[in-house]
């Protein structure tokens, strides 16, 4: 493999990772607040195959295509190389997302078999706690146990140390 290779799936790789961050930060920031609006749908039963939040994947979807497209298109070019791969990147987390998020978590897909894996069940029950309150984390999907259990070791550090020295902090 050439050395552009490698540096190009090291980004593709890269942005797939940093991705879920900025999903949890979107989400957090952004979903649960100033986009409440469409993405309520998704904490609501829902009626039919699809659902107004859907838009926000459309989006993001939109802007993959467009950096993969313009990348090829515009010729070579280490920016035109790197517009691909984060195109890539993004697509990638995308689909990962929706077959462990809508597929298994929200049982749009045949993914049932994914439950065999214990991690899988951990960011089940995860999303499921998510679900359970309109505006409280775990924002992150694929973080979402880890996020989980931070919460509740600070929440116990809280308990243990009283609540004046919880707002020192």
């Amino acid at each position: 493999m050439v050395l552009t290779e490698l540096w190009f799936w090291g980004v593709v790789f890269l942005v797939a990772a940093l991705m879920e961050v900025w999903a949890m930060l979107l989400h957090g920031c952004f979903w649960h607040r100033i986009l409440w609006w469409g993405h309520a749908s998704h904490h609501r039963p829902r009626h039919g195959p699809f659902e107004l939040n859907d838009i926000f994947s459309v989006g993001h979807a939109a802007i993959a295509i467009a950096l993969i497209v313009y990348g090829l298109e515009a010729g070579p070019g280490m920016a035109n190389q790197m517009m691909v791969a984060i195109g890539f990147g993004m697509t990638g987390f995308g689909v990962c997302y929706f077959v462990v998020h809508d597929g298994y978590i929200h049982g749009r897909l045949p993914v049932g078999f994914l439950h065999r894996f214990a991690y899988m069940r951990r960011i089940r029950s995860a999303h499921v706690y998510h679900h359970s309150f309109d505006h409280v984390g775990p924002y992150g999907l694929f973080l979402g146990p880890w996020e989980l259990a931070r919460q509740k070791r600070l929440r116990r550090r809280v308990r243990r140390s009283g609540p004046m020295s919880a707002s020192v902090r």
